[in-house]
C-alpha cells in the first residue's frame, strides 16, 4: 500500500468528508468528527497514515498556524486595550490558578519540581483551534460566554512568550542534540536561550512594520491578486520557519506578524487570502490530534492516563466556574465557558515538545502527557453536548446571579408579543413604543434580559416555545405575535407551537435569509419578512437618488421591487428542492422583476414626480418668491 504524500492527503481528506457530515448529522460538531476520523485512520486504527501519528501532526500544525495569524490579524492595539480588563482579569487569574493548583496535585504524585511546573504551565493552556470553532459553529461566539473564552485564550496565546523564556531557565542540561532538536540555539545555556526567546520576538516586531508593510505595498501595486495571495502565504511560512529555526512555536510566531499588521491597510486583503487555507488546514489538524492519541500508551498505563485526563478537566473546570463566578457571570453562561475551555489546548504539545528537548520530560512521559492533551481536546465536543443536553436545560438558565422572574409571574399582557429581542426584534420594539404601542417582551438570553431591563425594557426571561409561558404572556387574548428568535430553527418550533396551541393570533415572522423564508412559507406564514430586504432596498433608494433619479421615483421603484421579490419568493418556494428546475425559476423571476421595473420606470417618467421631490420644490418657491 502506497504512503506518499497524495495517498496520505487522499485518506485524510476522504476520512474527513465521510465523518464530518454523519457527526454533524446526529448532532455532534463537526470538531468531533474529524477527531473520530483521524482515530480511524490513525497508526491505532487502520493503520491507513503513519507509524506513530507524529508525522502528521508536524504538517498539520499549519492550520493552527494560520489561525493564529488570522487571531492576530483581528487583535489590533485599540481592540486589545478595550478587552484589557478581561483579557488581564479573566486570563490571568485562570492560567495563575490552574497552573497553581496543578503544580500541587503533581508534587503530591511524586515528580520533580521543574517538571511539575513545566507541565503544570502546558496544561493550563485551552485549545484555542477547537473552542473557537466549536463556538462558531453553535452561534455562541458573540455571547458572554463566548466573548469571555475568546479573552483567556488571547491571554492563554500570548502567555506562551514568557512560557517559553521561563522553561530553560529551570532545565539542568541543554537541549540535546535528538532528532526533536533543530534550533540554532542548541547547545546554549539556559540564559542564552531564555534571552532569545524574547529577542526573536521583538526582531518579528521590527521586521513586520518596518520590511513587511514596504513589501505588501510593493506586491500590491502589481495589481495581481495571485500574487497578493502568494505573499501572504510567504510571510506566514516565512515567520512560522524563522521561529522554528530558533526552536520557538511557529503558531506563535505568526501570531505576532499578525498583531503587526492588524493596523495596516492590507488587514481585509489578509484576512480574505489566508482563511481558505485556514479552514481546510485546521480541518487536518483536528484529524491528526485523532490519529495522534498513542493508545499503546494508554493500555500500557491506564490508570495514570485516566487520573491525568480526569485531573485536568476537573481542576480547570472548577477554576473557570469559580473565575466566571468572580466576574459575575450568569450561570447557563458560566457553565458554557468553563466546559468549552476545560480541555489542554494545542500550545500543550508546543510546550511538552521543548520541555523534552531541555531534558525536564524524558521520552516516555512525553508521550504519556501528549495521549492525555489528545484526549481532552477530543473530549471537548462531548463534555459541550452534556452541558447542553442535561445541564443546561435544568440549571443553567434558571440559576441566574439576580433571580428572574418565573413565567407563571409575568403580570401585564398586550395586544403584541415579541419573541426574541435581539438587533431585529428591538429595532421592533422601539418603534412600536415610540408609536404608543405596548408589547409583550420575551428573551430566553439571561444577560439581555438584564441589560435591557436597565435599559428601561419590559423584558420577561423565558423559553418562548413553552406553551405555560406564552399563556402567561396572555397568547390567547393577543392580537399579534412577532416571531423573532435566532436561530431560525427555534423559530419555526416557536411559529408550530403557535399554529397548535394559539390559533387565533396573527404571525408576523423575522426571515434570517430568503431560504429561511422558503421554510416559513412552507408553514403558511403569510406575513414574512427578511431581515436584510428593505436596508438593502434603502441602500439601493439611496444610491439611486445620488445619482440623479428624483427621490419619489426612486422610493416608489423600492416599493415596487420588494412587493415583486415577495411575490417571487413565495413562487419560488415550491419549486426550490429541484436544483434544475430552481435555477430556471430564478432565472426567469429575475428577467420578470427586471423588466416589470423598466416598464413602471419608464412610466414613473412619463408622469414625471417632479411635484414630490423637495429639491425641486425649493426651486420652485425661489423662482416663484426671489424676494422672499
Amino acid at each position: 500500500m502506497s504512503t506518499g504524500f497524495l495517498f496520505q492527503a487522499l485518506v485524510f481528506m476522504g476520512a474527513s468528508i465521510l465523518l464530518v457530515p454523519i457527526a454533524k448529522k446526529i448532532g455532534l460538531s463537526s470538531v468531533l468528527g474529524y477527531l473520530v476520523a483521524g482515530v480511524v485512520i490513525g497508526p491505532f486504527g487502520l493503520k491507513f497514515v503513519g507509524e506513530n501519528g507524529q508525522d502528521i501532526m508536524h504538517a498539520s500544525e499549519f492550520g493552527v498556524v494560520m489561525m493564529l495569524f488570522l487571531i492576530g490579524l483581528e487583535l489590533n492595539p485599540k481592540k486589545f486595550w478595550e478587552m484589557r480588563k478581561a483579557i488581564l482579569g479573566l486570563g490571568g487569574l485562570q492560567v495563575l490558578a490552574t497552573t497553581f493548583l496543578l503544580f500541587i496535585s503533581f508534587l503530591l504524585m511524586g515528580w520533580p519540581w521543574q517538571m511539575c511546573v513545566a507541565v503544570a504551565l502546558a496544561f493550563s493552556m485551552s485549545s484555542t483551534a477547537i473552542v473557537l470553532q466549536t463556538l462558531k459553529e453553535k452561534n455562541l461566539s458573540h455571547t458572554v460566554a463566548g466573548e469571555a473564552s475568546f479573552a483567556v485564550l488571547l491571554f492563554q496565546d500570548i502567555a506562551v512568550i514568557p512560557i517559553l523564556a521561563l522553561l530553560p531557565l529551570l532545565g539542568t542540561h541543554t537541549a540535546s542534540s535528538s532528532e526533536h532538536s533543530s534550533s540554532l540555539f542548541e547547545g546554549q545555556p539556559a540564559w542564552v536561550q531564555a534571552v532569545s526567546v524574547l529577542g526573536v520576538v521583538g526582531l518579528i516586531l521590527v521586521v513586520g512594520k518596518f520590511l513587511v508593510v514596504p513589501f505588501l505595498r510593493f506586491v500590491s501595486k502589481t495589481q495581481m491578486r495571485e500574487l497578493f495571495v502568494a505573499a501572504a502565504l510567504f510571510i506566514v511560512v516565512g515567520v512560522a520557519a524563522a521561529m522554528q529555526a530558533v526552536g520557538l512555536s511557529p503558531a506563535l510566531g505568526t501570531f505576532l506578524a499578525g498583531m503587526v499588521l492588524a493596523n495596516t491597510e492590507f488587514r481585509h486583503e489578509l484576512e480574505s487570502d489566508i482563511e481558505p487555507f485556514k479552514g481546510l488546514l485546521l480541518g487536518l489538524f483536528f484529524v491528526s490530534v485523532g490519529a495522534t492519541i498513542d493508545f499503546d500508551q494508554i493500555t500500557n498505563d491506564p490508570s495514570t492516563i485516566a487520573l491525568l485526563v480526569v485531573l485536568s478537566l476537573v481542576l480547570k473546570f472548577g477554576v473557570l466556574m469559580i473565575t466566571g463566578k468572580i466576574f459575575k457571570m450568569s450561570s447557563d453562561q458560566n457553565f458554557i465557558f468553563s466546559f468549552g475551555l476545560s480541555q489542554v489546548g494545542e500550545f500543550a504539545f508546543v510546550l511538552l515538545s521543548f520541555s523534552n528537548q531541555i531534558n525536564l520530560l524524558d521520552e516516555v512521559w512525553n508521550a504519556k502527557l501528549m495521549a492525555v492533551v489528545a484526549i481532552t481536546m477530543a473530549s471537548t465536543p462531548l463534555v459541550l453536548l452534556v452541558n447542553e443536553k442535561l445541564i443546561e436545560p435544568y440549571f443553567g438558565v434558571k440559576t441566574q446571579g439576580d433571580p428572574q422572574p418565573e413565567s407563571d409571574t409575568i403580570d401585564t399582557q398586550h395586544k403584541v408579543i415579541i419573541a426574541g429581542f435581539g438587533h431585529f426584534g428591538s429595532t421592533i420594539g422601539r418603534f412600536l413604543r415610540a408609536s404608543g404601542v405596548k408589547a409583550t417582551i420575551l428573551d430566553n438570553d439571561s444577560d439581555r434580559v438584564d441589560l435591557l431591563r436597565r435599559m428601561g425594557f419590559e423584558v420577561y426571561f423565558g423559553d418562548a416555545t413553552r406553551v405555560d409561558l406564552l399563556e402567561a404572556a396572555g397568547a390567547a387574548e393577543a392580537t399579534i405575535l412577532i416571531a423573532a428568535i435566532d436561530p431560525p430553527e427555534i423559530n419555526h418550533l416557536l411559529i408550530e407551537v403557535v399554529k397548535k396551541k394559539f390559533p387565533n393570533l396573527k404571525i408576523f415572522a423575522r426571515a434570517r435569509n430568503r431560504y429561511d423564508a422558503y421554510e416559513l412559507i412552507d408553514m403558511n406564514i403569510d406575513n414574512v419578512y427578511r431581515e436584510t430586504l428593505d436596508a438593502a432596498v434603502r441602500l439601493g433608494v439611496d444610491a439611486m437618488v445620488q445619482l440623479g433619479f428624483r427621490k419619489y421615483t426612486a422610493n416608489r421603484q423600492g416599493q415596487k421591487f420588494i412587493h415583486y421579490d415577495e411575490v417571487s419568493v413565495r413562487k419560488l418556494a415550491k419549486s426550490r428542492h429541484e436544483t434544475k428546475d430552481y435555477a430556471l425559476s430564478v432565472k426567469e423571476q429575475i428577467q420578470w422583476q427586471e423588466q416589470i421595473l423598466q416598464n413602471d420606470l419608464k412610466l414613473t417618467k412619463e408622469e414625471a414626480d417632479l411635484s414630490w421631490d423637495s429639491e425641486h420644490l425649493r426651486q420652485v418657491v425661489v423662482q416663484a418668491y426671489p424676494n422672499e
